[in-house]
């Protein structure tokens, strides 16, 4: 039987690039999508609506499929409600292997949900494969675009802590290459970007790419809450959010690896080519 890739998120930035690269190699992927989005088939892909808490959208996804790109949508917290039956399917439906988008420092980090995904996939004996990457340098074109666009500066509680990034180009190529050697079987990777950062650098990096002034601000945790919160922001995903920054105010987000090389046989997208690359995004000209 040949293999049969699921991906979750497909419509999103890592889950995209997931979906671009099994393709690459000629692998036949089922691709997630809500019932709201407009997607279009192609060779060697065809979109299914999926929704964590609807079994009905479940049986259709993975029929014939053999292996899962899993990831957590920003908007669920609560895993053991929203997340744990999709995985128990999963389990007895016989899935040959999850490629599981964790996050950096899961294993010391109880808190975020990603540590009870990956502690209930490795309690169901799921065949696995964990990856934990640093930062997404695409964070500064989603969930801080509008304050970097918009009032022209960065705006976290990390003090002058350090944290890696990487671009999700990487990530969904590193993703798409888990699937395609069985020594990855059971083993997590923590991949990051070439060299970590302070936030105020990253803003000094913003400022000589988009030939601008954009300032970073050292928001404490309650003004970082409300500036979310008045922005729409769910209570679960900002929580998470002061979560990962004070882990890079600690210092313990400075962490840089050459597994995400050693993976891709080349060198990881840097920081000014990603500004680069996004500048018309940043600049607002994309309105």
């Amino acid at each position: 039987m040949s293999e049969k890739y699921f991906v979750t998120g497909a419509t999103g930035n890592v889950g995209d690039q997931v979906v671009k690269h099994l393709r690459k190699k000629g692998k036949n992927v089922v691709a997630a999508k809500l019932p709201h989005e407009t997607t279009e088939d192609s060779v060697n892909l065809v979109y299914k609506n999926f929704d964590f808490n609807n079994p009905d959208t479940w049986t259709e996804c993975l029929k014939g499929v053999t292996r899962v790109f899993l990831m957590r949508p920003p908007h669920i917290s609560n895993i053991k409600r929203d997340m744990y039956p999709f995985m128990e399917y999963m389990k007895n439906s016989e899935i040959e292997q999850v490629v599981f988008l964790s996050v950096q420092g899961v294993e010391n980090n109880k808190i975020i949900p990603h540590y009870k995904v990956e502690k209930y996939i490795e309690k169901l004996d799921l065949p696995h494969t964990f990856i934990r990457p640093s930062f997404f340098m695409q964070n500064l074109t989603t969930t801080h675009l509008s304050e970097i666009r918009d009032e022209k500066m960065v705006f976290v509680p990390t003090g002058e802590g350090r944290t890696n990034f990487i671009d999700v180009r990487d990530i969904g190529e590193v993703m798409a290459l888990m699937f395609l050697n069985d020594r990855h079987l059971n083993k997590a990777y923590t991949i990051t970007g070439g060299k970590s950062y302070s936030y105020s650098e990253v803003a000094g990096c913003l400022s000589k790419g988009l030939d601008l002034d954009i300032k970073f601000i050292n928001a404490n945790p309650i003004s970082f809450f409300s500036y979310h919160l008045k922005r729409k922001r769910k209570i679960g995903m900002t929580l998470v959010m002061l979560a990962l920054y004070s882990v890079v105010k600690s210092g313990k987000g400075d962490i840089t690896t050459s597994i995400s090389e050693a993976i891709l046989g080349r060198k990881t997208i840097g920081l000014d080519q990603f500004i680069t690359d996004h500048k018309s995004l940043l600049l607002g000209e994309n309105i």
